[in-house]
């Protein structure tokens, strides 16, 4: 029972639980919120949406909470940006423990999905990287904006935006800066190097390196990128590219884009990036179209990419399902994406991942309207059905955007949205992979059979 429970599939639960309650418990002391009461419930689940890098607040986070509160917010962050697991195994090497092989493969697939490579090496280059871009980050946001980015401001933003967290210390997010150029980039390119995966990041960096030799020597090989690398990429760049050209139409066509061009174009093409689990706004959400809502639904469904600071299925997963279908339409038994088929095995944990990520935003979105509404007619409550789906979708992809109710939701709704950033940041192939391993396995097979379908 025992190994069970500290199984490699469990210790990511233990502490990713147990640091949540840590910092639940320190975020509830009095001299972490100066600005007024805050109930256990509040401060867990400012605790949780911390930890999982999600961004929903229930009070003003700038103004709410003192120095200790934001710097407890900013390691919970950093926690959950880096991911736990990463954490736990960086311990065990620093105690000087010995890593079992089950150990060594769980924590390759799920950063690398690669299980051949050097742990130390690998983890002391994902904290270079990260200490990289957010001290890149927090520069260049106090050299654009010293009086709107002070130091503490834009080491915080950096951090919140590099892991995807999405929370802002002003109540209106980044509406100030909409149409500030150097302001948007420095976000969106933070945004989507935490969204990207470390692994791309380090390959990326690699290749360049190789690609700046080849130049210098004509008769190298010119570099390629991996499988993996080059469908997060492709994926990445026409999921970020397709959002900001519906967005903008869909806001110009209803109206909600009266500024300069330039200005529609980056509102656009920066909530296109934020939807991917990040939760920075320039514009006010509640006040979008529809067409936007469901479209960035859609967005924050994907997520980023595996083994990196969102959530979401991945964009590996949209791909795959991608491909499925358009096989499906060939009649080809093997979905090809790029180079490679995928294997039925990794077709099938898609098809798991998917599959669950609908049940839990479907159960999500009922328990919230069912509490919300459940004894309204559809005609007085049609509207906020659209708005518990979007809070659900977002608190699962661990998103952090919200039309603005999340601090209206009562007790009850508030740890339905935290056992949905929880499971979301986790992910459910994961947890389910957890209770598995708690279950023995079968030495026998029934019968097989046939059903008609469609």
């Amino acid at each position: 029972m025992r190994a069970k429970l500290f199984s490699p599939y469990w210790l990511p639960v233990w502490f990713f639980g147990g640091t949540i309650l840590i910092g639940a418990f320190v975020l509830h002391l009095d001299v972490s919120h100066p600005g007024g009461p805050l109930s256990f419930v509040d401060a867990l689940f400012t605790a949780t949406s911390a930890m999982c890098v999600t961004g929903l607040a229930v009070v003003d986070t700038g103004s709410y909470f003192s120095t200790l509160g934001l710097d407890v917010l900013l390691v919970l962050i950093q926690l959950g940006g880096l991911g736990i697991m990463t954490f736990t195994t960086l311990i065990i090497h620093l105690l000087g423990k010995r890593v079992s092989l089950n150990d060594r493969l769980a924590v390759g697939q799920s950063l690398l999905r690669d299980p051949s490579f050097s742990l130390p090496r690998f983890l002391a280059r994902v904290v270079w990287w990260t200490f990289f871009f957010e001290g890149c980050g927090a520069l260049a946001l106090w050299l654009m904006d010293p009086v709107g980015f002070a130091p503490y401001s834009a080491i915080f933003h950096s951090i919140s935006a590099f892991c995807n967290a999405g929370f802002s210390l002003y109540p209106d997010s980044l509406t100030q800066w909409a149409g500030h150029g150097g302001v948007n980039l420095v976000f969106m390119i933070l945004i989507t190097a935490g969204g990207l995966g470390f692994y791309v990041l380090i390959e990326c960096a690699s290749y360049c390196r190789k690609l700046a030799v080849r130049m210098t020597h004509k008769h190298r090989a010119m570099p390629r990128l991996s499988w993996h690398s080059s469908i997060v990429l492709k994926t990445s760049a026409f999921l970020v590219l397709l959002g900001a050209v519906v967005i903008f139409f869909a806001e110009g066509a209803a109206g909600n884009a009266p500024g300069a061009l330039s200005e529609r174009v980056w509102t656009a093409l920066f909530q296109s990036v934020t939807c991917r689990t990040a939760g920075f706004n320039t514009v006010d959400i509640g006040n979008m179209a529809n067409v936007s809502l469901i479209f960035m639904m859609f967005l924050m469904l994907i997520g980023g990419s595996p083994g990196s600071c969102a959530g979401g299925i991945k964009t590996t997963t949209f791909r795959a399902l991608c491909g499925f279908v358009w096989a499906q339409f060939r009649g080809r038994e093997q979905v090809q994406l790029g180079r490679f088929a995928l294997t039925q095995g990794a077709l099938n944990k898609v098809v798991s991942l998917t599959t669950m990520t609908f049940i839990l935003v479907g159960v999500g979105t009922l328990v919230l309207t069912a509490l919300e509404s459940g004894d309204s007619s559809y005609l007085m409550a049609r509207e906020e059905f659209i708005v518990n789906l979007f809070e659900t979708i977002s608190a699962y992809g661990t998103v952090g955007l919200s039309t603005g109710v999340t601090s209206s939701l009562d007790t009850l709704e508030k740890m339905t949205v935290i056992v949905l950033m929880f499971v979301g940041r986790l992910g459910p192939v994961w947890l389910l992979s957890a209770l598995q391993s708690w279950q023995a396995e079968r030495r026998y097979k029934v019968p097989t059979g046939n059903l008609p379908f469609g």
